[in-house]
């Protein structure tokens, strides 16, 4: 009752191809020669059946043992990429076991064809932290708070109070606004040093009403007008004890479409040079 059913011709043809898929081809093209070489010495009598048979045999062990230490090298190596913390070790291989058998379970599908997108996704992002960056949406303000919070000695920030539809100072009036500003006045408890320069186009009464209201707390806040450095100085960013970055990816309507965080040398050097060139020409209050 219990006996398994027979596999047939077709369970054979699919473990055939299964053995050929996981078979290094270096040691595929060596099993065939060695094979091609057997018959020729057989058809030819330049060998005995016996002898022929051993030829064939032998080239077929030195293909299987290249493929066997191929297949060792690439378990080395995976091995050494998956050195590192706990948590990545233990991670990995049922993310790669998920992703292999989604595919394989629903070839040719849109589950199979989303797979392949969220790990694009996910290795582009990973790169991306391999370069030191955090990105993040545009309503997702979690870094640029933590960079306040965990600023021990000075802030370096440049906002731009452009006018646009929502209102040249509407963020600092909305709820993340708000909050960061409370995160700004602890950390001037805290003796951090704050510098914000304004860059305008014009000096409203709200604009006035903000910047003495920084000043007052403690922010050496510095006023720029729209063109006086070159375009490209012109950026939004934060800079935390000079180790750290905030900088935000603008629309066309001036609104944060992504925030970026980063520890990158290079995107350091470049926002401290923006700060540098806005500073030197900024008025103070």
């Amino acid at each position: 009752m219990l006996r398994r059913r027979p596999r047939g011709r077709t369970g054979s043809a699919s473990g055939l191809v299964r053995l050929l898929a996981h078979t290094d081809p270096v040691a595929l093209i060596g099993i065939a020669l060695s094979i091609s070489l057997s018959v020729t010495l057989d058809l030819t009598n330049a060998a005995t059946g016996v002898e022929s048979l051993l030829a064939g045999l032998m080239g077929v062990t030195i293909s299987l043992l290249v493929d066997s230490l191929a297949r060792a090298e690439r378990r080395f190596h995976l091995r050494t990429l998956l050195e590192g913390p706990t948590w990545l070790v233990h991670a990995v291989p049922p993310l790669v076991t998920a992703a292999r058998e989604a595919v394989e379970a629903h070839p040719g599908t849109r589950v199979a064809e989303e797979t392949r997108r969220r790990f694009e996704r996910f290795r582009a992002e990973t790169e991306q932290l391999r370069a030191g960056r955090i990105v993040r949406p545009g309503d997702d303000y979690e870094d640029l708070l933590a960079g306040i919070r965990d600023c021990a000695r000075s802030m370096d920030a440049v906002t731009h109070v452009m006018p646009r539809a929502s209102g040249e100072l509407s963020w600092w009036h909305s709820d993340i606004g708000r909050t960061y500003w409370a995160a700004n006045v602890e950390a001037l408890v805290r003796g951090v040093r704050i510098t914000r320069i304004f860059v305008h186009a014009a000096i409203s009464d709200e604009l006035s009403e903000l910047v003495e209201t920084q000043r007052r707390a403690g922010v050496r806040v510095g006023l720029l007008r729209w063109g006086a450095v070159r375009p490209d100085l012109h950026v939004n960013l934060a800079l935390w004890d000079g180790t750290s970055a905030w900088e935000p990816t603008m629309s066309a309507h001036g609104e944060i479409s992504l925030n970026q965080f980063s520890v990158n040398p290079q995107d350091l050097e470049r926002l401290r040079t923006a700060f540098a060139a806005c500073a030197r020409e900024a008025t103070y209050r």
